[in-house]
């Protein structure tokens, strides 16, 4: 059996209390792996604002795959606010790396690693980001990123004999999906959370998710001249 992913995100705050969370990734399908928090609160519950492009039935899963995840979080997190300072060590088999920030810029990548890779259908397309998970991108990063990761996904579909798509109206329908998540997950986050940082958090994300479609095709072509030697 292969050894799972490991990323650990340690926050330190300024009075010494430390917070720590290992989440380990099966290699091959990039789910989480490893037990669950055994705690079910009500709002993780699958038809509690369930998002509206959930293609999940309750009859089959009772509850939210992202949700039964978070709830860790909700609970550690739960009267933090999103300007409060922290510094953040994230941890990973090659390297780390250590950022002082706010909480809602700390925590968003951890929410971000969770959303992926808890099984949710919708957030399926973004695994392959979390492979080689960079905590703190900016936005020009993720757009760079995300865009290499989507045609390295429509050369392999080429290469297994499938359709492939070279255009960026794939990624933005993704996007688009992810954006209808986020907003509507947030109706959970509110329920779950007594303060903002958790709920600030998803919001960051959200703003990634709308603004990667939007400067993609700028930064492609501000990228261009970083490519030459293959336009000759």
């Amino acid at each position: 059996m292969k050894e799972p992913l490991k990323i650990i995100y340690d926050f330190k705050f300024p009075n010494a209390v430390g917070k720590s969370f290992e989440m380990l990734l099966d290699r091959d399908s990039l789910s989480l792996v490893g037990e669950q928090d055994k705690e079910r609160p009500d709002w993780a519950r699958l038809d509690f604002h369930q998002c509206s492009n959930c293609p999940l039935n309750i009859t089959l899963l009772p509850f939210c795959p992202i949700a039964q995840n978070m709830t860790m979080l909700t609970r550690e997190f739960h009267d933090t606010i999103a300007a409060d300072r922290v510094t953040v060590t994230v941890t990973v088999k090659e390297r780390l790396y250590t950022k002082n920030t706010s909480m809602q810029e700390g925590l968003s990548p951890l929410l971000g690693i969770i959303m992926t890779a808890s099984g949710c259908p919708v957030m399926e397309p973004l695994k392959p980001m979390v492979r080689y998970h960079l905590p703190f991108a900016s936005l020009d990063e993720t757009v760079f990123r995300m865009t290499a990761m989507y045609f390295m996904a429509q050369f392999l579909r080429a290469q297994a004999g499938k359709q492939p798509e070279w255009s960026l109206e794939g990624l933005a329908k993704i996007y688009n999906e992810v954006k209808k998540l986020n907003k509507d997950f947030g109706q959970r986050m509110i329920a779950a959370s007594h303060s903002d940082a958790n709920i600030r958090a998803l919001v960051k994300l959200n703003v990634f998710a709308v603004m990667v479609p939007l400067e993609a095709e700028k930064v492609l072509k501000d990228i261009t001249p970083n490519y030459s030697a293959y336009l000759k």
